[in-house]
């Protein structure tokens, strides 16, 4: 049975992966933001969920420290924390780029960092992070300045923990959604088809594929999970 870490599991994707993981037979660690997302996460015996703040970089590295302890080596990592911010170059001040760098990046980074060096020891993993379209493309990046600029950073990373673990079975893979297909998505964009946005079990569906042996020859993999959209 391998073991994964999902952060950001109570989340409109997080609960999917959440989800998906465990049918096929994972064990799942779970990372949530607050003791009630804790309390309404559904009892299994092959999951371990904690409340834990990945802003802090001694609290997340602890949590990571404890984890491998206990499991004695973890597979594979879904970093599925984020938040989205609109704003163009004019309105955006220092103060909105430092909140969606900790969001996007900082909780990445936090747990990439020792879960790589973790990963690296032992030979093995997989390291799932979240892109975004803006990051990629200006044209759809220019109205979201902070947003698409820490997302930016996560692709980076990818590439600097790949060109590091080049040769090893350690990989960092980088899952591009368009929009995705959520109640909130749906009220906020009455007007939009959402049968051409993903679904958030598309994209678990996929997150599992490269944990999984059929994953196995993957590298250095942007994944654009776009549909019509």
């Amino acid at each position: 049975m391998k073991t994964v870490l999902i952060t950001g599991a109570a989340g409109n994707l997080g609960s999917a992966v959440l989800r998906k993981f465990l049918t096929s037979g994972y064990r799942v660690i779970a990372t949530v933001q607050n003791r009630e997302q804790l309390d309404a996460m559904e009892q299994n015996s092959n999951l371990e969920a904690r409340v834990v703040n990945l802003n802090n970089e001694n609290e997340a590295s602890g949590f990571i420290s404890e984890m491998t302890a206990k499991y004695g080596q973890i597979d594979a990592s879904l970093l599925l924390v984020g938040g989205f911010a609109a704003g163009d170059i004019e309105h955006t001040t220092a103060d909105d780029l430092r909140k969606q760098y900790s969001l996007n990046f900082e909780t990445a980074y936090f747990v990439a960092r020792p879960l790589f060096t973790h990963m690296m020891s032992h030979g093995y993993g997989r390291l799932v992070f979240v892109g975004a379209r803006p990051a990629l493309q200006a044209a759809a990046g220019k109205s979201m300045v902070a947003y698409a600029l820490s997302k930016s950073l996560v692709f980076k990373l990818a590439e600097f923990l790949n060109a590091e673990a080049k040769g090893k079975n350690v990989t960092a893979t980088v899952v591009v959604p368009s929009t995705i297909d959520t109640a909130i998505n749906r009220q906020s964009m009455p007007d939009a088809n959402p049968e051409n946005w993903v679904k958030a079990s598309q994209i678990a569906d996929l997150m599992e594929m490269i944990c999984s042996e059929t994953g196995a020859p993957l590298r250095e993999t942007v994944l654009k999970v776009y549909n019509n959209a």
